[in-house]
């Protein structure tokens, strides 16, 4: 990640360069697209090592829940650095028109060219590290990866909307092509930050395991003899691999207080099997009979009618 960093800043500095030189708006839009990917890359790298610190006293379900925050900062990064800057490019060459500077352009597309290079090889790492994880829909299961793989496919499609603006641009002498190529590229940044800024906020504020996972905890617990009925399961991911697991369960009439010690042992250590990643396994196990002796009148002090 260090190495897409440098290479990002690289790029950045160039197409800066060249978009001054040019005066090219979609080339602008590109080098502050290329800077809120370097910005990015610094989150990422924060929450790839803040997200393995062990737990502790003040966090006591682990810092996993660190890549779903640094995640929302990249989102918020690709707005605010990358897609209103691309708007204002845009809004601004069609207010006050632009000059053809065709030698700066030849420049600039050279730049573009070696970037969608660069910025190619890097989406296919992403996929190819996606695909060693499972496919598409296991792979992006890491928030970092998948703001990896939106970031660098939107800077392929981000260049070559920039390439044909700057080209038609230089083919008809009309600026126009290049504001709709800004306005094109901001609107793809706004859309990519809010996809991944929704996804983290999901994440952050408590999102369940998926249905599947779900399901498989739900049938083990409805499958153990000694359970009458689940009356609650909750879920909840903590980190990439950790899951948050609490079961209100009630038990059959008659078993004794070592007895069901032993069920809620067995329970949780049958549920860990299940499903590898839930490392926090509480269950509330209670006596439906005693319960509801518990709820009777006489034990509350409630009166019935006659």
């Amino acid at each position: 990640m260090l190495v897409a960093l440098a290479a990002n800043l690289v790029i950045a500095v160039a197409k800066a360069v060249g978009g001054l030189a040019a005066g090219s708006p979609a080339l602008l839009s590109e080098a502050a697209h290329s800077v809120a990917d370097s910005l990015n890359e610094v989150f990422l790298l924060a929450a790839l090592r803040r997200s393995r610190r062990p737990a502790d006293r003040r966090h006591p379900f682990g810092y996993g829940k660190e890549r779903f925050f640094w995640s929302l900062l990249a989102a918020v990064g690709i707005f605010v650095m990358g897609g209103c800057f691309s708007f204002f490019q845009g809004f601004e060459a069609l207010v006050s028109g632009g000059e053809e500077k065709l030698g700066g352009y030849v420049a600039g597309l050279i730049v573009l060219g070696i970037a969608l290079l660069t910025e190619g090889a890097s989406l296919l790492r992403a996929l190819y590290q996606v695909r060693r994880q499972g496919g598409t829909v296991a792979g992006l299961r890491d928030p970092a990866l998948r703001t990896v793989v939106a970031e660098d496919g939107t800077a392929v499609l981000g260049v070559t909307l920039a390439m044909a603006g700057m080209a038609l641009h230089m083919v008809t002498g009309q600026v126009v092509w290049e504001a709709c190529a800004s306005l094109a590229i901001g609107a793809l940044l706004v859309y990519v930050a809010y996809r991944l800024g929704r996804d983290a906020r999901d994440q952050l504020i408590g999102e369940a395991a998926d249905r599947e996972a779900s399901g498989r905890i739900r049938e083990l617990l409805r499958a153990q003899p000694e359970i009458d009925s689940v009356e609650a399961l909750f879920t909840m991911k903590t980190g990439l691999d950790s899951t948050l697991v609490a079961a209100r369960v009630d038990l059959m009439p008659g078993l004794d207080s070592e007895h069901v010690e032993d069920v809620a042992v067995r329970i949780k250590r049958s549920i860990a099997r299940t499903v590898p990643e839930a490392d926090q396994i509480f269950l509330d196990v209670t006596d439906r009979r005693a319960h509801e002796a518990a709820e009777s009148p006489a034990a509350t002090g409630e009166r019935g009618g006659a």
